[in-house]
């Protein structure tokens, strides 16, 4: 029985902003799934003034067409027992993956970015990884995120929003770690209908104060502006969103090493 190649034969992997002079100050975006993140651009290009930025993903050379998509997905999948990670395909559709299998593929996805010249890499997920190899700096969101909660939160109790319910318990268990306040967890997936998407966050949004939160985190890089905004105006909370976090501190990195 011959095994599936589940990987592309072309390279698709080399998305560069090209309304930026090539000479410019660029950041490495390297999401998880797919590259380009057409979903994260709108939100991230406005706190990223005369940045170059070098798009790659994980997963660019995986195959989700055809009779290679069921492979691939088992190929990539959680182990069992293990808190997935959820990600963004190029179609705009989700895909859950565990740690070994895309570890790997980050580092090559860093590699790819900093040969394009890259300063500085984010690493587009909240997740929590190892060490990855790099020869510029590699900017990881969790803790960026974290740390930027922490210091803003204090004491108060927060709500944090996830996008699978598999990964409920694990998120609140690092948050509840990390901050004395009272921590919990509501699911609204950032990648489901584009029609119900903001509700559904808006619902979480809602839970979480009904609970008694003071603050709301929206704890994935999938969650976009327009998200915060549905969840501020369900909750009445303030709403810190993890991709405004993350690419803020990573345009001070960039700025520091230009």
């Amino acid at each position: 029985m011959h095994a599936v190649d589940t990987t592309e034969a072309v390279d698709t992997t080399k998305i560069v902003d090209r309304d930026n002079p090539a000479g410019g100050p660029a950041l490495g975006l390297v999401t998880i799934g797919q590259a380009p993140r057409a979903d994260l651009r709108p939100d991230a290009e406005p706190l990223l003034p005369g940045v170059r930025l070098v798009e790659h993903g994980a997963l660019d050379a995986d195959r989700f067409d055809g009779d290679a998509e069921a492979a691939t997905r088992r190929l990539l999948a959680p182990e069992h027992g293990e808190a997935p990670l959820v990600s963004r395909l190029r179609d705009g559709r989700s895909v859950l993956l565990g740690h070994g299998a895309v570890v790997p593929r980050i580092a090559d996805a860093v590699a790819r970015a900093e040969r394009d010249g890259a300063a500085a890499t984010l690493l587009l997920c909240t997740g929590r990884f190892p060490a990855v190899r790099a020869r510029r700096p590699l900017l990881f969101a969790e803790p960026l995120v974290q740390q930027a909660v922490a210091a803003a939160v204090g004491t108060d109790p927060v709500g944090i929003v996830c996008p699978h319910p598999d990964q409920a318990e694990d998120v609140s268990r690092r948050w509840a770690e990390l901050l004395p306040g009272r921590v919990e967890a509501a699911v609204a997936d950032p990648y489901g209908p584009a029609e119900r998407v903001l509700d559904d966050v808006a619902a979480a949004a809602r839970s979480l104060t009904e609970r008694g939160s003071s603050w709301l985190v929206l704890d994935c890089i999938g969650y976009t502006e327009r998200m915060r905004t549905a969840a501020l105006r369900a909750a009445d909370r303030p709403v810190l969103l993890a991709r405004a976090i993350a690419v803020r501190m990573a345009a001070e990195v960039v700025a520091a090493s230009a």
